[in-house]
């Protein structure tokens, strides 16, 4: 009785800070949404799906403040030519974005999109309700019922160059709740780029449709902000033949929690979720994965590589839902920690849940110190210590980083996670 009380307690606190926008065609689905909200309440320590992170920071009524971070590395992505949109504190900035007209597709802001028949209006938090059973997730509710604002994507075609959503954060007390809404045409192609802090606390939901015959890229880069705080949902949903490729780079941060579910429900549909992460000290990465099958042929991988050091702690919680009809699936899972030190944890849950009888499905999990062997090698052949454990390091993350199919955005990651473990070497 205690326990529910003080869920209903943390839920009113943080709903009454927030307020609902009225009006316009997302008007119905954020009503239902804060109705869910409500009735759930938002997590805590004991629910199941939070054992391992503490969702407090994340519900409480104002965020925590986040100091201003000095970066003085070049803009991720920055060299590429690209269609750049940015959200300062969770605000769009016009004056930063470039003109939102590309060949192939169409952008709109969710703020901007008032008419009652925009094609946005029938998948608008439909992903995000279906992707609420058999699991609750309130955060994803919230975002729903209360984003200020994002993006409308509705891909038509192949666009020339791809759309990168820039967060930047510059005040130590900002709250942001963005919304994205994607949606694929049959036979479309599109490549979405994240980068960046966004907010000292940071709610952010893409839902994405990708229609038969159509690829989703998807890189994000969550940025270096030692303080920041996020949670972050993606649903998607794959018609036949789809693709869709999300990889997700971590470095810093004081908690972050990235949920990933995806419904594959047409046949031969693939799905391929990737993160690495690189965390130091006062570090907490929670990376929750739910994938269903529910077609014939189908193919998921999810493989998550951690690095972490001086008590940084990673989390994985990942399964496979194979249905009874979803025969030939090929559901791959793989998760595993690099520790450089006796005080850093890994907390792994993977799961596999088959109702069919012709699958081929796997998972594994590890956690482990440097190959003592292989630094000894590097090492007699000249190479010093701190080198020597990076290149190790950089191997171990390697898996993670083939996900990434453009070789351009292969090679930034990878320039950024070398460049990361330079700056930490003890």
């Amino acid at each position: 009785m205690a326990d529910a009380a003080e869920k209903i307690s943390t839920t009113d606190a943080r709903l009454g800070g927030l307020s609902l926008p009225a009006g316009g065609w997302s008007e119905t689905a954020r009503k239902d949404a804060l109705a869910r909200v409500q009735a759930m309440g938002l997590p805590e320590r004991r629910d199941e799906y939070w054992k391992y992170t503490r969702p407090d920071t994340l519900t409480q009524a104002g965020a925590v403040p986040a100091a201003l971070f000095d970066n003085d590395e070049a803009p991720i992505f920055g060299e590429m030519e690209r269609l750049k949109i940015v959200f300062v504190d969770g605000v769009f900035d016009a004056e930063a974005s470039d003109d939102l007209s590309l060949e192939g597709v169409t952008i709109d802001r969710l703020a901007e999109a008032a008419t009652d028949i925009h094609w946005a209006r029938d998948l608008y938090g439909a992903l995000e309700t279906k992707g609420q059973d058999p699991v609750a997730r309130p955060l994803a509710a919230l975002n729903t019922a209360f984003a200020t604002d994002g993006v409308l994507i509705h891909v038509t075609g192949n666009p020339s160059k791809p759309i990168n959503l820039t967060y930047h954060h510059r005040s130590e007390t900002s709250d942001a709740i963005l919304h994205h809404v994607i949606r694929l045409d049959p036979g479309a192609e599109v490549t979405v780029l994240e980068s960046g802090p966004a907010a000292a606390r940071f709610n952010k939901c893409m839902e994405v449709e990708v229609a038969d015959g159509a690829t989703f890229h998807h890189v994000r880069a969550q940025g270096r902000d030692h303080e920041r705080r996020a949670a972050t949902h993606i649903f998607a949903r794959l018609g036949t033949e789809s693709v869709f490729k999300s990889f997700t780079l971590t470095a810093n941060g004081v908690l972050t929690r990235n949920e990933c579910v995806i419904e594959l429900t047409g046949d031969d549909a693939v799905a391929h979720v990737a993160g690495a992460c690189v965390g130091d000290g006062d570090f907490h990465h929670d990376d929750t994965v739910f994938i269903t099958h529910d077609a014939v042929g189908c193919e998921s991988r999810q493989v998550f590589k951690k690095v972490l050091r001086n008590g940084a702690t990673g989390v994985f919680q990942g399964k496979i839902l194979v249905k009874k009809d979803a025969q030939k699936t090929d559901g791959y899972q793989i998760s595993q920690s690099l520790l450089l030190d006796d005080d850093s944890q890994f907390l792994a849950k993977p799961e596999l849940e088959i109702y069919a009888d012709d699958v081929a499905c796997s998972h594994g999990s590890t956690s482990g110190a440097i190959d003592e062997d292989a630094l000894f090698y590097l090492r007699s052949r000249g190479v010093p210590e701190g080198p020597a454990t990076d290149l190790l390091t950089l191997a171990f993350l390697a898996e993670a980083v083939e996900e990434i199919e453009n070789e351009d955005l292969r090679d930034e990651i990878n320039d950024r996670l070398a460049a990361w473990l330079e700056r930490h070497r003890s």
